[in-house]
């Protein structure tokens, strides 16, 4: 399958040997269990989910996740980016497991007590529990202090009303982690975030929204009726959600930029093949002095970003990596995306916009990453604020 760095790309020193070996387990589970069957998913609108419990079987949920409950036990995020990386490679945009692995994970591995991790971890790394976080409301994106979803503490439970949309994996997930407010009067530092399981009563799943791209990857609306959660399921502190949200988001971000670098390598990789193929005027099309010097722009800033992308992974396994730079690399790697995709949908002509060929699917999947996780507005916010501004 073709991609940039399989050409032009400057040589990588963020991996080692034992990282590369688990690329060809994840390489190979896609090859077997995934890309088969995806054009199947994204008319049916979500995956099966017994492609969660192969994976859990073959070791690809969990990576950080202590192995006394069935994970990894490697405290080392390249793992993860390696399974982003070949998921984006292999077009199975469907598959909710960057989200389960790279950003619930730690919720579940760091602020929980014993007891939820013995009910929970055993199953998240199984892939008998899918999960979600359920963040964004109707009126409330990236703006937690809009959150209205409201926890009231009744004797030994939490009583939650409201509604959450855009919810990844929402469809699916039998573990949702939930933003919730716990004090009506302290805006964002009022909020707790709430296990809440499958079969909860008072907790029901809404319409499974329609996108314009990622069609195997259930998205959906959270609605919550006097939905009694017990105590036992408050992860972390009450009214210490928006602390323990802000200290989780730039990995969030990271794991978005992995994607963003990945997907752009990959459709960059496609478009230069097609473009020493296709012909034009008795010559291929990448040999016109425009789409040559393009090309060659386009291989520049996608080798700057995973450049940069990799020592924010670095930085990242070392606790380093710090709010901004994680801003920086999500709102950088995710607009250069849709430009590379953008670009390479023109130097298709008419077959970039065909659904049947690759870039016309990297077109419409790399949209929303512009958008989820942090609009690149407000992660310019956050850089400009860390300047001083």
């Amino acid at each position: 399958m073709a991609n940039l760095t399989d050409s032009v790309a400057m040589e990588q020193h963020l991996y080692e040997p034992v990282h590369e070996e688990f690329r060809e387990l994840c390489r190979t589970f896609l090859a077997r269990e995934a890309v088969p069957h995806h054009a199947a998913w994204e008319k049916a609108g979500l995956v099966d989910r017994a492609v969660w419990r192969k994976a859990g079987a073959a070791g690809l949920l969990g990576p950080d996740v202590p192995e006394e409950y069935g994970g990894g036990g490697q405290r080392d995020f390249r793992f993860n980016a390696v399974l982003v990386e070949e998921m984006c490679a292999a077009g199975t945009s469907g598959l909710g497991f960057g989200l389960h692995n790279d950003i619930v994970a730690p919720y579940l591995t760091e602020l929980t007590t014993d007891e939820q991790r013995k009910r929970w971890l055993p199953g998240f790394c199984s892939g008998q529990a899918i999960t979600a976080i359920a963040m964004s409301e109707p009126g409330a994106g990236s703006d937690l202090a809009g959150v209205r979803t409201s926890a009231v503490r009744d004797g030994s439970d939490y009583v939650l009303n409201g509604q959450k949309t855009f919810i990844t994996n929402g469809e699916l997930a039998d573990l949702v982690i939930v933003v919730a407010r716990t004090d009506p009067e302290a805006g964002a530092h009022g909020l707790s975030l709430f296990g809440v399981e499958r079969g909860t009563p008072g907790f029901e799943r809404g319409r499974r929204l329609d996108k314009v791209g990622l069609s195997a990857n259930d998205t959906a609306e959270l609605f919550f009726a006097d939905c009694r959660v017990p105590a036992t399921n408050l992860i972390g502190a009450e009214n210490q959600g928006f602390y323990h949200l802000t200290a989780n988001l730039p990995r969030e971000r990271l794991s978005i930029a992995v994607a963003a670098v990945a997907g752009a390598e990959h459709i960059l990789g496609v478009t230069l093949d097609y473009a020493r193929t296709r012909e034009a005027f008795g010559r291929p099309i990448g040999t016109f002095q425009h789409n040559r010097f393009l090309l060659a722009e386009l291989a520049t800033e996608v080798t700057i970003a995973r450049t940069f992308l990799n020592h924010c992974v670095t930085e990242y396994n070392a606790g380093r990596l710090t709010i901004a730079d994680a801003a920086m690399a999500k709102w950088w790697t995710t607009e250069l995306q849709t430009k590379v995709a953008d670009r390479c949908v023109q130097l298709h002509g008419g077959y970039g916009y065909m659904r049947e060929y690759p870039v016309a699917k990297a077109w419409l999947d790399s949209r929303v990453q512009t958008i989820y996780g942090g609009t690149t507005e407000i992660m310019k916010e956050i850089v400009g604020r860390s300047l001083g501004l």
